[in-house]
């Protein structure tokens, strides 16, 4: 009896945000502190597009945060191309909640079209690559309103500490 409330406790600990949660291969799950807010409007922009992301030891090739909130990756301004949308907001605004705050967790898709809640939403084919080692069953992230780059938002993945531009299509 001790032992079934202790199993009960340890599994209602680890399903609460910050609890153990575990990634596949029964190692520890590593969550990023996540971001006050999104990113500032570019006021220089950088002439090309970064190529590497890896700023420092340890820290990945991906766009990502930093924990002093610096945005990596987010400075090529409202004039790149690659994030253009003839007609931005084709599906309507997201409804829900954006910023820190509100977390969604992931309940499947892929890069091309995820959902959580009933949403659903697809990720900028720029950045395809970036998004390689997310779980799309499982992740956690949160929204951020892009400010240079109207129609998109960008998804920060809290397990990885990394962000993808994501264009919502609707419910």
């Amino acid at each position: 009896m001790l032992l079934s409330a202790a199993v009960l406790a340890m599994t209602a600990v680890s399903a609460q945000p910050g609890g153990a949660a575990q990634r596949r291969g029964g190692e520890p799950e590593q969550h990023h502190n996540i971001p006050a807010h999104g990113p500032k409007p570019v006021r220089t922009p950088r002439a090309q597009p970064q190529q590497s992301f890896n700023d420092r030891p340890g820290h990945p090739n991906a766009p990502h945060v930093h924990s002093n909130g610096e945005w990596v990756g987010h400075d090529t301004g409202r004039a790149d191309a690659r994030f253009h949308l003839d007609h931005p907001w084709d599906h309507g605004h997201f409804p829900g909640g954006i910023g820190r705050g509100h977390t969604f967790r992931l309940e499947g898709g892929g890069r091309d079209r995820f959902w959580f809640g009933g949403y659903y939403f697809s990720v900028a084919p720029a950045d395809f690559g970036y998004c390689d080692d997310w779980l799309w069953n499982s992740d956690q992230i949160v929204l951020y309103d892009d400010p240079d780059h109207d129609g998109w938002y960008l998804a920060y993945n809290v397990r990885l500490g990394t962000y993808v531009h994501v264009m919502y299509l609707g419910r």
